[in-house]
């Protein structure tokens, strides 16, 4: 399966290095692709760089050191500005100063492939007990560790699947028969399962940007200045912030750091300063709104994270 987010952040990666200075005047006087008058390094008619490609080798490993550096001072002013002055970075972009920024998709893509590696490194499974096995009343439970069900013995995973058989699994509208025996196939082949559903869970983490717009576009309904291209800006903004701090936190908790429970404070701190600043509204409305955006978000993520579930153990499938 394709890694859609990861082609996507590096094609950004790569789209936000400029060419080198040698490349801003033309080479030739007309367009290679469509023979029109070139009046600077883009074609106005068909879009086509008049860069030439034709150089040397050390010129273009001068150029890839030129393009990075550039990169990164681009980066380090809008992750600056992100965090320090949210509100001010998402004003500019909305007031049309946005050459000096990361383009705000282009951020969150990066930033959500770095939660992704930050989640990979951070893992842990192997020194935690791959299941537990109990009982409610007359209702038998299994809780899987995933991570650390490649460890099981074949006497164990005969024990988690006696107790799946034997157990009750009803989530409307799937069968039964359907949960069970996929639940099955993730105990024989749980690396499958947590390889789908990673791959999936790009796709899905995706999907939490619309639906921080459509819940901005509720919630700011009655104030018609605002449009949905403002409230997606907002939330791209919004969402980088907060993955840069998840995958700070995952890749500090990996390391047993104890103040890592207090980045658990910075998302609705930044938000609160955020949103008052682009949105301009009182202190008590920013609270308001900020409490219904919180309870839409849970919605969402749950029906998202239930999505995601299903999707990987559909894929279970024979």
């Amino acid at each position: 399966m394709a890694n859609e987010i990861e082609a996507a952040a590096i094609d950004g990666l790569a789209g936000a290095a400029p060419a080198s200075a040698e490349a801003d005047h033309p080479s030739h006087q007309l367009c290679a692709n469509c023979a029109t008058p070139l009046k600077g390094r883009w074609c106005y008619h068909c879009g086509q760089s008049e860069e030439d490609f034709h150089r040397s080798a050390w010129k273009l490993v001068v150029e890839v050191f030129e393009g990075l550096f550039h990169f990164d001072a681009r980066v380090w002013r809008t992750l600056r500005a992100l965090f320090l002055h949210p509100a001010r970075l998402t004003r500019s972009y909305l007031d049309g100063h946005r050459a000096p920024q990361v383009p705000p998709l282009r951020l969150f893509l990066v930033v959500l492939l770095a939660v992704f590696i930050a989640g990979s490194v951070s893992r842990v499974g192997d020194d935690q007990p791959p299941t537990t096995i109990g009982h409610v009343g007359e209702e038998s439970y299994v809780a899987l560790n995933l991570g650390a069900l490649e460890h099981l013995s074949p006497e164990e995973r005969a024990t988690i699947k006696e107790e799946i058989t034997k157990g009750t699994i009803n989530i409307y509208p799937f069968k039964e028969e359907w949960l069970k025996a996929r639940l099955i196939h993730v105990i024989d082949d749980p690396e499958r399962f947590i390889f789908g559903v990673t791959q999936w869970g790009e796709r899905f983490a995706f999907l939490s940007l619309p639906l921080a717009a459509a819940l901005l576009s509720l919630l700011f309904v009655f104030q018609r200045r605002f449009y949905l291209f403002d409230h997606l800006i907002f939330s791209l903004h919004s969402l980088s912030a907060s993955g840069a701090v998840l995958s700070i936190g995952l890749l500090a908790g990996g390391h047993g750091y104890r103040w890592v429970p207090l980045l658990f404070f910075a998302p609705p701190i930044h938000l609160f300063c955020h949103m008052r600043g682009v949105y301009q509204t009182s202190i008590v409305g920013t609270l308001l709104r900020m409490l219904l955006l919180a309870i839409g978000s849970v919605i969402g993520a749950i029906l998202l994270i239930v999505g995601l579930v299903l999707v990987g153990l559909n894929g279970m499938g024979d």
